[in-house]
């Protein structure tokens, strides 16, 4: 990620910015201390290496009796990681991204020193502990990314790869991180580990898309319909959206159509359907979740750009 040479320091973007990357370290870190270590999960990325090496040491250092602190260990790893990735793949990764690596690590091993008991789970049951883990890590990294920074970790790797391979990025990222997955089971011989590990996995990324794009409130609607004009009557003095008309041909039957797209919210779905029903039972509709609607009307794509 690059640091966007347009902001400026110390206006509402530059603040909105370093808030999140703060506040997301923060919450990340929570996620780790209280919900994800202390059952020995290993979700992937450098922090999951680190969980290994922590329970790994135990007892092998006096200064550290519990283990090698895992905010210290990443932090360790992430480094050298990002100034590979500078190097090999350019500048990439802003000062944004050292901040976020830096913070979540400060974070991490700050809330295990001040807990009475640093390993101990805030609750026992570890498939509750995924689930409200993986939500708190997901959205503490959905707010870092929304910041456009990273937390560093496996998908710089994953990006060198890509790099020399003509393999998806996405499915590199996956591939990494089953394999740290991977090493937790053969460092803890269970097999609930990784279980348990993918498990977080998938909730931390349904919890990123969901704080980067939103809870999906809308509805994006193709309307085939020979009352067409009416359904856009509809929608534009009832409903008061706008929508797009498109020129079709029937493949069956050869006939032109008047195809409407248009975005709306769920209770306006509800209102849409129930009136062309009414007027036209032989309609033709298709409803899509939207997840990020931007322009005039909804979120203005200034507002995104910046």
């Amino acid at each position: 990620m690059t640091l966007n040479i347009t902001e400026k320091k110390f206006s509402k973007e530059w603040f909105i910015d370093y808030s999140q990357i703060i506040i997301g370290s923060f919450i990340l870190a929570v996620g780790f201390v209280y919900f994800i270590s202390p059952h020995r999960i290993v979700p992937g990325g450098v922090y999951g290496v680190a969980i290994v090496v922590h329970y790994l040491t135990k007892g092998m250092f006096t200064f550290w009796p519990e283990g090698i602190p895992i905010g210290l260990f990443g932090l360790i790893l992430n480094v050298p990681l990002t100034y590979a990735g500078i190097r090999i793949l350019g500048p990439l990764f802003g000062i944004k991204t050292v901040i976020g690596f830096v913070l979540s690590s400060v974070f991490m091993d700050g809330i295990t020193m001040m807990r009475e008991v640093g390993d101990a789970p805030l609750v026992n049951d570890v498939l509750l502990s995924c689930v409200f883990g993986g939500v708190l890590v997901g959205f503490g990294l959905g707010l870092i990314f929304k910041a456009r920074a990273t937390s560093g970790g496996s998908d710089i790797i994953a990006m060198i790869i890509a790099k020399y391979t003509h393999i998806r990025l996405g499915q590199l990222m996956i591939y990494v991180d089953s394999t740290i997955v991977l090493i937790g089971l053969f460092a803890f011989q269970d097999w609930r580990i990784p279980l348990y590990s993918w498990v977080v996995i998938y909730i931390t990324g349904k919890a990123i898309d969901l704080t980067m794009e939103g809870a999906g409130y809308n509805k994006a609607l193709i309307i085939i319909s020979e009352k067409y004009e009416d359904i856009r009557q509809k929608i534009l003095i009832d409903l008061e959206r706008g929508g797009t008309f498109f020129h079709g041909t029937g493949m069956w039957s050869g006939e032109e159509k008047h195809i409407i797209y248009t975005v709306v919210s769920r209770r306006e779905v509800a209102i849409l359907k129930d009136y062309i029903s009414q007027i036209d039972p032989r309609a033709f509709l298709t409803i899509m979740d939207a997840s990020e609607i931007l322009g005039e009307g909804f979120k203005p794509l200034h507002e995104k750009e910046s």
